[in-house]
């Protein structure tokens, strides 16, 4: 996200260069002129994100509305150093960042200090979230949320369910990265021009910050393709966009003052960045070279000076609505997503498209007040403009550590309610009440039992409730087939093979405890979002081809292992190719039956289980703030009906199936507890605590199979 700053004409001249600094701010190093169209385009990257955050089904691709912020920033910030930099020859570094500061962090750590708040607060924060949110407001107060992203990206189990409250820091921090390195680059240019290259400052600066984008490109467009978690998030893999900005500010010719060239480009770049917004979406590999026609959009808009005709894009984007959202753009997008965020936890509040709105409306009403009461006079603060700019930066960094302080205190603050929760969890696991969680449903003498108001693990702390073993657990481009041995060390015990995607992961830690109890060998093959399946997924690109790699390699594994049985699950909405066949449900039967026969046809049998209910949001936010009754969800909107790996297995004597619907679901209804216990750590995934409730019935299911294979 990019600063509101005044878009202006950033036209340099090209005389000699001044041996003096000046003592005026780079903004009055020359006099400019006022772009509305650039604002007007601020106003169409913040309503690009904010509603594809709102509603991501809508607008899929509406997190194109970033590149298009560092596109202005590279615009906005290169011309306003380049005119000090040739007027002055040098740019007053301090002067430069105590402005950033004044401009930018009175509003962000607002913001942060809201949601450390609020981290302290167990009614709107689950305690099981706490640590994370505390380390991410830190992380964010201090401008390195996108590298705390980017390491902790190849981590999918912890991108479960709701991101922090303070995620969409990561493009800010990006951003005051680049007001740190952007400088320092076009003075390094500066003084090798005037020592090596006569002087010629604009030409070396240009050169040198083209030479850094191109490099940049080309990073985001490897790492995309061989990392693309961090890639999204890592600083170099984005320069290049604030670099194309750059060019535009820099090359006087790349602005269009033609009008019909002006009125093409214009409108050319909107369509761009329509189409991008309605067309890309969660499975576009971002940024590399998908990235391009969102930026090249944005530059476009830019570019086209002509203001001749009210219908020119330059004069629409101008308009006072565009202006309005393009001057409350950044405080809109500081507020947006925290409120998305906390609001489903606030008692009493729906996720209803009313309730949307009217956060929605709230979050401009929000924007306004802080762009009034706190942008604005800050920005203008005498304390501060009338010192040197040592005294800002110094202000700057006490306030940083008041909100990193407060936001700790959070942690302290819940640090024992945490444990608590860990403890709470052990205790149940270890000595769960009589017909707890599936045992009400399919013991027929837990008929009577009653659990009115009973909730295990409690709904502010199911998140944590997994398993703990997530070196097992491959994601993203690793095609490693990694395994992990538990249970009977002897060489005669059985094998069971556990294998599957985060769905077959969810079940480790209660087979964990069968194999130690039954004496078996377990041995583990996970992937993330990649079932057992001889079908390509939908998602092509660097992460498809890792899943069939890791298929491949696993299956050669489990060849070598030779399991006396083996067991899989899987999410049933993942997204297959149709592969020829009549529809992706077909394919999908069919890849599933051609991959486990290739076990079956050695006599090794297959057990496996219908998927569970998937809610569209985790069913802890309502179990929080209302009785459990009114946290039902249509057995129509949860549970998937054909799930293919039923009909597949339907369709092959040498597997088992094994059906929980009904202990999820009535006739009607589907159910986030059941016999007290917690069904769900997020919106798909169940908790540890409830699969440990129908370990006796996994446990039958692998006894019978390993009695038919031994006597086979």
């Amino acid at each position: 996200m990019t600063p509101s700053e005044q878009p202006q004409d950033l036209s340099t001249p090209s005389g000699p260069i001044l041996r003096e600094p000046s003592e005026r701010s780079p903004e009055h190093a020359e006099p400019s002129r006022f772009l509305p169209h650039v604002q007007g385009l601020r106003a169409i990257a913040v309503l690009l994100v904010v509603l594809y955050h709102f509603w991501p089904g809508r607008l899929p691709g509406g997190y194109v509305g970033v590149d298009v912020f560092f596109v202005i920033s590279g615009f906005l910030i290169t011309g306003h150093l380049s005119r000090e930099l040739v007027l002055t020859g040098t740019v007053r570094l301090g002067q430069f960042w105590a402005r950033r500061a004044r401009r930018l962090l009175p509003a962000s750590l607002l913001v942060l200090l809201f949601c450390a708040l609020v981290a302290m607060t167990p009614y709107l924060t689950p305690t099981s979230a706490v640590a994370s949110q505390v380390r991410e407001i830190i992380a964010s107060t201090f401008y390195v949320e996108n590298w705390y992203l980017a390491l902790t990206s190849a981590d999918y189990l912890n991108h479960q369910g709701d991101p922090s409250s303070v995620q969409h820091y990561w493009s800010l921090s990006l951003e005051e990265q680049f007001y740190v390195l952007w400088p320092l680059l076009m003075l390094a240019a500066a003084w090798v021009a005037t020592r090596w290259v006569r002087g010629r400052v604009r030409l070396a600066v240009m050169w040198t910050l083209a030479g850094v984008a191109l490099a940049s490109f080309a990073y985001s467009v490897i790492l995309t393709a061989t990392d693309p978690a961090p890639a999204y998030f890592v600083t170099f893999a984005r320069m290049w966009e604030f670099g194309l900005g750059a060019m535009i500010a820099l090359i006087p010719a790349l602005r269009i003052r033609s009008a019909w060239a002006s009125f093409a480009l214009g409108w050319a770049g909107i369509i761009a960045l329509l189409y991008t917004a309605f067309s890309f979406d969660g499975q576009t590999p971002f940024p590399g070279y998908a990235a391009l026609l969102p930026a090249l959009g944005a530059a476009a808009i830019i570019a086209a000076s002509n203001t001749e005709r009210w219908w020119y894009p330059t004069r629409v984007l101008a308009l006072r609505p565009a202006q309005f959202v393009g001057d409350i753009s950044y405080s809109l997008y500081l507020w947006h997503w925290p409120l998305i965020i906390i609001a489903p936890w606030v008692p009493f509040w729906g996720l209803t498209i009313y309730h949307r709105v009217a956060l929605l409306a709230l979050c401009f009403v929000l924007a306004w007040l802080t762009k009034r009461f706190v942008e604005d006079p800050a920005r203008r603060w005498k304390v501060l403009t009338e010192r040197p700019a040592r005294v800002t930066l110094w202000a700057a960094l006490a306030a940083m550590l008041v909100v990193a302080g407060t936001a700790g205190t959070a942690w302290a603050i819940n640090a024992k309610a945490y444990a608590d929760g860990v403890a709470a969890i052990e205790q149940v696991r270890e000595n769960p009440p009589e017909c707890f969680g599936a045992a009400l449903v399919l013991d027929e003498g837990c008929a009577d039992a009653d659990f009115a108001g009973v909730i295990l693990p409690a709904p502010g702390f199911a998140g944590v409730d997994r398993p703990a073993d997530e070196e097992c657990f491959v994601q993203l481009n690793d095609a490693r087939p990694v395994s992990c041995e538990f249970g009977s060390v002897d060489s005669d015990a059985p094998v069971v093979a556990l294998v599957g995607d985060s769905h077959a992961f969810q079940l480790l830690s209660t087979f964990q405890q069968m194999a130690d109890d039954n004496g078996w060998r377990l041995v583990t093959f996970f992937k993330g979002a990649c079932p057992w399946n001889t079908t390509p997924l939908a998602t092509g690109g660097a992460f498809g081809a890792s899943c069939d790699a890791w298929r491949a390699a696993m299956t050669a594994e489990l060849e070598a292992l030779d399991p006396d049985v083996v067991f899989t699950s899987a999410l049933a909405t993942t997204p297959y190719a149709s592969s020829g066949s009549g529809s992706t449900h077909d394919a999908a039967v069919a890849g599933y039956e051609e991959a486990w026969s290739e076990v079956t046809t050695r006599g090794i049998p297959v057990v496996t289980v219908v998927d569970n209910p998937v809610w569209e949001t985790d069913p802890n936010k309502c179990l929080r703030t209302r009785d459990a009754a009114e946290c039902v969800g249509a057995r129509a909107d949860v549970l998937v009906t054909d799930d293919p790996l039923r009909d597949a297995a339907d369709a092959m004597a040498e597997v088992t199936l094994l059906d929980f619907t009904d202990v999820y679901c009535d006739a009607q209804w589907c159910y986030p507890v059941v016999g007290g216990a917690n069904l769900y750590r997020d919106q798909d995934h169940l908790t540890v605590t409830f699969v440990n409730t129908l370990a006796p019935y996994y446990t039958a299911a692998l006894r019978e199979a390993l009695g038919e294979a031994s006597s086979g």
